[in-house]
């Protein structure tokens, strides 16, 4: 069940990145601790091989990684993060990322994201570590 202030946040984050805008990323579900993104791959996040490009895969996930981490409205980032490609992508799939919350310690996250395309297997595992900085997403106002 998606939470009302974990999508708010994510929605800020969003507005503030030129990044999603720029990938028409969809912002499919968030809640706390999880989060489920989407994009439509075209001919320019291809590679010379006309795959997908390793680094659209790996934004795709570590953007699903950063509105999961922030879910809470606590202000984090990323503090390591990592990947494995599985599988190619093609121009015309959509690719889902799906970010779930493994641990947390402190001010320490452990995260695991899949990619995979829509209705088809999965592309690619990623894995983050996040770290909270201080501070919030949302002011008190914008959180009431």
């Amino acid at each position: 069940m998606e939470d009302d202030l974990a999508r708010r946040v994510a929605e800020r984050l969003i507005s503030l990145e030129g990044t999603a805008g720029a990938w028409n990323l969809m912002l499919e579900e968030v809640r706390e601790g999880y989060a489920r993104v989407s994009m439509t791959l075209r001919a320019d996040m291809l590679n010379g091989h006309r795959t997908a490009h390793g680094g659209m895969i790996f934004a795709l996930a570590d953007s699903a990684f950063a509105y999961a981490c922030n879910s809470r409205n606590e202000l984090t980032v990323a503090q390591q993060a990592s990947i494995l490609f599985l599988a190619p992508a093609h121009e015309g799939d959509i690719l889902v990322a799906e970010a779930r919350e493994d641990a947390r310690a402190g001010r320490a996250g452990a995260y695991s994201v899949i990619v995979a395309i829509r209705g088809g297997g999965p592309i690619a595992q990623f894995q983050g570590l996040s770290r909270t900085t201080g501070g919030t997403v949302l002011s008190k106002q914008e959180q009431e």
